[in-house]
């Protein structure tokens, strides 16, 4: 489909959101007409009818119209996410690769998010969401709208399969290649593959096998020779572990699926037996299975037993492909416990779609986006002592993946391990990579003298396994682990270095919006500050305090925004005080960066505001509860999304305050469960420098062309799609490489100077 003719998704009787192409008309809201390059979703499955763009929304702010649903608007961000699969200005793998996101995305959602709303209706829960929906409802419209979406990612696959075959790629049915090939590929398989798998059997001698979360499996219908009676089989394939899901042939670039290979070799599996049918299916399971810490004696052996419960845990979904015979389907169904007409689904395209990222990092330059190489940070651009460098500035910010995270954190961990005069180190830690510098530098510091205390959060759901690992390591080494407060996950991401200076003892600090990662520093959006502020540095103390005790004395934060206890509320009263200057003839002006807004009492906060008159910008990545543009209770709001080559994953909050701006970031968005059952903080940015620097991230992302989709009043997005504009993201880019050689010329000059005077 051609990117310069807007598309929209249109619920037609049944409610099933079916994609048109619209060419103008009464089909397209007003403010699209005459832009012929805008895109539109409506994906809002909202329950009942919302006021539509000019109406008149209801004055009571508890009203359900006035609210979207949170599993529904993050779906619409996976097609917004999906809709980048499809755009032909984008290289092919790179779309390939946003098609695995998306993939990867829809089965993280069955696993948290239907599974915790299966469980809500096991329980008989019937509490109704802000926007009118008992579980059961969010259930049915989620699926909705996700039978809606794999529909369309296989219209999008298929296209995306035949341009990349058109340029040499090609993801070949086993039965489509040359007996050459193929005999290649037998022997291949027969190698390096087939001493991995391992037949079932599912008869009455062998109970149903365990099938675990996301594999892959084939299922096996066959008979020996002349023997009426069939038996079933159940095989797994053997993905993972270093054996890849897409088989390349030869040197050749041509890949062939695992799972095809083995269906076309059963004959090695199973010899003198008559194959009869075989079909792949797939389960995911639920991946909550939180107990009651408050009755843990050992938290980490609770959490243990949390990982072991979910690798058993109850199937929330069954996929098959469309082969697969309608008894067997049934079979299949029935061992699992599975309604088949609410948890079977099937699928017309492969399986476990997730595993195109093999094919989406494939080493093709022409095929790739431009490579990206991170900066070295700005602000830390000295040979010298990190920690006099932050001295002297007091305050350095530093922005991934566009500068580099190996020479800010990184170092900035790797010097607090070796210098003699720094006494103790505390750091949070939600997520880290699997080879992690972070924890290497963490125990280097420990082994050589240093007072080291590490805040691990267990409970980051689908990393427990490898952060009980790192627990392990890290105690076996010296360094005090603790596992945060009980009842509330410790969110925040800090590191406090305690160092000895010819003053005295002074505290320097890195606050982040984005996680120990450095994987993810180069794919999300994140900012970090390096302060030596006293205040900020003295409520980290007070802050570190709660979390190694968990004990609750009345805490006193003199800079930081601290939740549970204080963030939300302040959020509130600064969101009054804009309405407050509004009302006295001043101008009231928020400006959030977030990942989601869901908070209801925030939502609300920012309706009265906009009531009164306060202009709003919101900059939310994918799910927002709140509608934009209602007369008489949004008008002053506009929310944006941005999608892009990286995840946009920073927080940024902003406040005009009279002309006084206050700006803070952190890792908290405005969710309910931020605010209220987790360990988050948010930290003041006062440096006009560096406000500088976040005021230009603002404005670049509200005014990007390339990049941005506007949310509609109903919950649509309409994205902005200007002819050669830059998205935000490269224009990020090429700002910091001006920004370094500004910086290295000045840095050249200065040293040239200073050797020229030395001569003289």
């Amino acid at each position: 489909m051609s990117a310069d003719r807007p598309l929209a998704l249109s619920p037609d009787v049944s409610g099933v959101h079916r994609l048109e192409v619209l060419s103008g008309g009464e089909s397209v809201p007003e403010q699209v007409r005459d832009r012929p390059s805008l895109r539109v979703i409506d994906l809002a499955g909202r329950t009942p009818p919302a006021p539509g763009i000019g109406e008149i929304a209801p004055t009571d702010l508890g009203a359900h119209e006035l609210y979207l649903n949170r599993e529904l608007t993050y779906l619409n961000f996976c097609w917004r996410v999906l809709h980048e699969a499809d755009d032909d200005r984008i290289p092919l793998l790179e779309r390939t690769k946003f098609l695995a996101i998306v993939s990867s995305n829809i089965d993280e959602f069955f696993q948290k998010r239907i599974g915790g709303l299966k469980q809500q209706v096991g329980a008989q829960v019937h509490t109704v969401t802000p926007d009118g929906r008992t579980p059961l409802q969010q259930i049915v419209d989620c699926l909705e709208l996700i039978t809606a979406l794999e529909k369309k990612k296989i219209q999008i696959l298929e296209k995306v399969f035949n341009e990349l075959r058109a340029l040499g790629v090609w993801i070949a049915p086993y039965k489509e290649l040359d007996s050459q090939q193929q005999a290649w590929v037998r022997e291949h398989y027969v190698r390096n593959i087939f001493p991995l798998v391992t037949p079932q059997a599912m008869d009455p001698a062998h109970p149903f096998p365990f099938v675990s979360n996301l594999s892959l499996n084939l299922l096996v219908s066959l008979r020996y020779e002349n023997d009426s009676e069939s038996l079933l089989a159940r095989v797994k394939c053997p993905i993972g572990g270093g054996t890849s899901r897409y088989v390349r042939v030869g040197t050749s670039r041509t890949f062939v699926d695992l799972a095809d290979v083995m269906a076309n070799n059963l004959d090695l599996l199973f010899p003198q037996m008559e194959i009869e049918a075989c079909s792949m299916f797939r389960v995911t399971r639920n991946a909550i299975t939180e107990r009651d810490e408050e009755e843990a004696e050992d938290l980490l052996e609770l959490i243990e037993i949390e990982m072991r419960e979910r690798k058993f845990a109850p199937v929330v979904r069954l996929q098959v492909d469309r082969t697969m015979q309608p008894m067997l389907r049934g079979r299949l169904a029935a061992e699992l416990g599975l309604d088949e007409t609410a948890d079977v689904f099937e699928a017309e395209g492969m399986l476990g779609q997730r595993d195109l990222m093999e094919i989406a990092t494939l080493d093709i330059p022409e095929l790739r986006d431009p490579p990206h190489a991170p900066c070295a940070p700005i602000d830390l651009l000295t040979d010298g002592n990190i920690f006099h460098a932050i001295r002297d500035a007091k305050n350095l910010m530093v922005q991934h993946p566009f500068e580099s995270f190996q020479q800010s954190v990184e170092r900035f961990l790797r010097e607090a391990s070796d210098d003699p005069k720094v006494r103790a180190i505390k750091m949070t830690l939600y997520r880290t990579s699997k080879d992690s510098e972070v924890i290497k530098q963490l125990v280097r510091a420990a082994r050589n003298g240093k007072q080291v205390a590490v805040v691990l959060e267990l409970k980051a759901r689908f990393d427990e396994e490898a952060n009980i690992k790192w627990a392990t390591r890290m105690e076996r080494a010296g360094i005090h682990v603790t596992y945060g407060v009980v009842g509330l996950k410790t969110h925040t991401k800090i590191v406090l270095v305690v160092r000895n200076d010819f003053d005295g003892l002074r505290r320097y600090a890195h606050l982040a919006t984005g996680n120990y990662h450095a994987g993810t520093a180069r794919l999300y959006t994140d900012l970090g500050l390096f302060t030596c502020d006293d205040a900020i540095g003295r409520d980290l103390t007070e802050l570190f305090n709660y979390l190694t005790t968990g004990y609750k004395p009345r805490r006193k934060y003199q800079k930081l925004l601290v939740a549970p206890k204080q963030l939300k509320g302040a959020l509130l009263e600064k969101i009054e005080k804009e309405i407050a200057i509004q009302g006295g003839g001043g101008r009231g002006h928020i400006q959030w960066k977030l990942n989601a807004l869901e908070d209801v009492d925030i939502v609300r906060a920012l309706y009265r505001a906009s009531q009164r008159g306060v202009t709003i910008d919101l900059i939310v990545r994918d799910s927002c509860r709140l509608r934009p543009g209602l007369n008489g209770v949004s008008s002053t709001i506009k929310v944006v999304s941005v999608i892009g080559r990286f995840l946009e994953h920073g927080r940024i909050y902003y406040f005009h305050n009279n002309g006084k701006p206050e700006y803070y970031l952190g890792s908290a968005d405005a969710m309910q469960r931020n605010l209220e059952k987790r360990v988050e903080v948010l930290v003041p940015v006062e440096d006009a420098r560096l406000q500088g620097e976040l005021r230009n991230i603002l404005d670049t992302q509200l005014s990007d062309q390339r990049g941005a989709w506007d949310m509609q009043s109903d919950g649509s997005y309409v994205q902005r799609t200007g002819m050669g504009a830059k998205h935000s993201q490269q224009q990020m880019i090429e700002r910091t490489e001006r920004r370094l050689k500004d910086a290295t010329r000045l840095r050249r000059r200065k040293v040239q100077s200073t050797t020229s005077r030395r001569k003289r």
